[in-house]
């Protein structure tokens, strides 16, 4: 996992540097470390198999914005907005046993500099 992340970074330092000032890299690699603060987490229901309840932990030391959610079965994304507080969930019922990735947006902010994560999992529904 940590070579993962150093080779991360580094390929995320090295395009920014061909495209971007100073403070825009120092930005895009807050933004990349502030991506491990970021956690899915999902469970079935215990009284409907087909309903998933999901949520976003973070962890790290901005704030956490928005959650866009993808249930990754053709249905709408669906965006909450976080007042206050790192977590956030939510909860989806799909129509047929199957398995789906789901993938969720997260921004969060840094006084006027926003970054999203985007963690990726896939479920199976029975």
């Amino acid at each position: 996992m940590k070579n993962k992340f150093t080779i991360i970074v580094f390929v995320v330092a090295s395009l920014l540097s061909f495209s971007c000032g100073k403070d825009d890299i120092e930005k895009g690699l807050d933004c990349v470390a502030e991506s491990i603060y970021v956690k899915l987490h999902n469970k079935t229901d215990e009284t409907n198999i087909k309903k998933m309840d999901y949520s976003i932990e973070y962890s790290g030391t901005y704030t956490l914005k928005s959650v866009k959610w993808n249930f990754g079965d053709g249905t709408p994304a669906q965006t909450v907005t976080v007042g206050s507080g790192t977590t956030t969930s939510i909860s989806h019922i799909y129509a047929a046993a199957g398995t789906y990735t789901v993938k969720v947006d997260v921004s969060i902010q840094n006084g006027n500099s926003t970054c999203t994560s985007s963690p990726t999992r896939s479920i199976t529904v029975n």
